[in-house]
């Protein structure tokens, strides 16, 4: 196809996307799809950045009022990664929406007030579903790679949005629970009015709880199923190094993880694989997790020469990330008998 003749408009738009840091993520893929669909807003809603689980762009009225309690009921009726269209509540109210999610991160893409650009041309969903992909696989790109400017801000999102919760979970509880007691006290004869108020009282407490226990879920991970994520992201890399990694996994009961704390352990230590593996003669690395009850403990050793060391380009990259979370990494090289790295991350901001 002769130059004049490519599609530059949509290939500015996925070299943007590819090329987006997650706080424009958002606003990038609107532009790219505005000129294939129409829309009042659009609305980003992933798990795999617990800093920001929400990116959006587009009309202030919509951006600042959609909740996750109501990104997370429209996720769960869509079963697999086929766009649907429909009415859903959404800000407040129920508006058109079209909604896809992707499949390999079950992030969810919402888009209001849909409407094609161009009528007559019926392949706009189809390129709107194109760079979603993009934006999807581009997400958690950067949320795997984990730089220390990520980590710092997502623990401080974490944490504030831990706060706020448990402020409001409290405030709202005691209100309720208060109002549950007088209600149900002997002294008020109007029986049905009693029976009315109480009934909606605890179903308000049940969704307060609901709603906190769902906040909760959206920041941490229970370490057994980060572990497991680690396992599967150097599956392929395992597989075809001719090197044995050895997995040592976590107490079941371990304390949750942090979001943060289960990207950067996954990238700390497949960037400690990499790094052992481009020594000369080592066979086999063995990895090990485990809890303290207020820190994640790693573990790496290889049976390497001993040739690791601990001021060279990688792990002083590595060592940024576990700075960023104010924690601590130690290599002990024995030479002839291997490396052995020791990181700890504190659970706790």
């Amino acid at each position: 196809m002769p130059l004049p003749d490519l599609p530059w408009p949509l290939l500015q738009s996925v070299a943007a996307l590819a090329d987006a840091p997650l706080t424009q993520i958002a606003e990038r893929l609107r532009d790219a799809t505005l000129p294939y669909l129409g829309s009042s807003a659009l609305v980003i809603f992933t798990e795999d950045c617990t800093g920001r689980p929400q990116k959006k762009a587009g009309d202030e009225e919509i951006i600042s009022r959609v909740s996750i309690a109501e990104l997370d009921t429209l996720r769960a009726t869509l079963s697999d990664g086929t766009p649907w269209s429909g009415e859903a509540e959404l800000a407040g109210r129920s508006r058109p929406v079209l909604a896809l999610k992707h499949a390999s991160s079950n992030a969810l893409l919402v888009i209001t007030d849909p409407h094609p650009a161009e009528p007559e041309n019926s392949a706009g969903l189809d390129w709107v579903t194109y760079l979603w992909r993009i934006a999807a696989r581009r997400i958690r790109e950067k949320v795997a790679d984990a730089p220390p400017s990520y980590l710092l801000e997502s623990r401080a999102a974490s944490a504030e949005r831990i706060r706020v919760t448990a402020e409001l979970t409290d405030m709202h509880s005691t209100t309720l629970e208060t109002l549950l007691a007088a209600l149900r006290s002997s002294s008020l004869d109007d029986a049905t009015a009693r029976t009315t108020v109480t009934d909606l009282s605890a179903k308000a407490l049940v969704g307060l709880r609901t709603l906190s226990d769902r906040t909760t879920d959206l920041v941490k991970e229970p370490v057994a199923t980060a572990f497991e994520r680690l396992r599967e992201d150097l599956r392929p890399l395992t597989r075809f190094s001719g090197i044995e990694v050895e997995f040592i996994e976590p107490p079941l009961n371990g304390r949750a993880l942090p979001g943060e704390v289960a990207h950067a352990a996954r990238a700390i230590v497949r960037g400690l694989l990499l790094a052992m593996m481009e020594q000369p003669n080592v066979s086999r690395v063995r990895t090990q997790w485990d809890c303290d009850g207020e820190n994640l403990l790693i573990n790496v050793r290889d049976d390497g020469r001993g040739s690791l060391a601990a001021d060279s380009p990688s792990i002083t990259r590595l060592d940024r990330r576990v700075q960023a979370l104010t924690g601590n990494l130690q290599i002990e090289v024995m030479p002839g008998w291997g490396a052995d790295v020791f990181v700890t991350l504190p659970l706790d901001p």
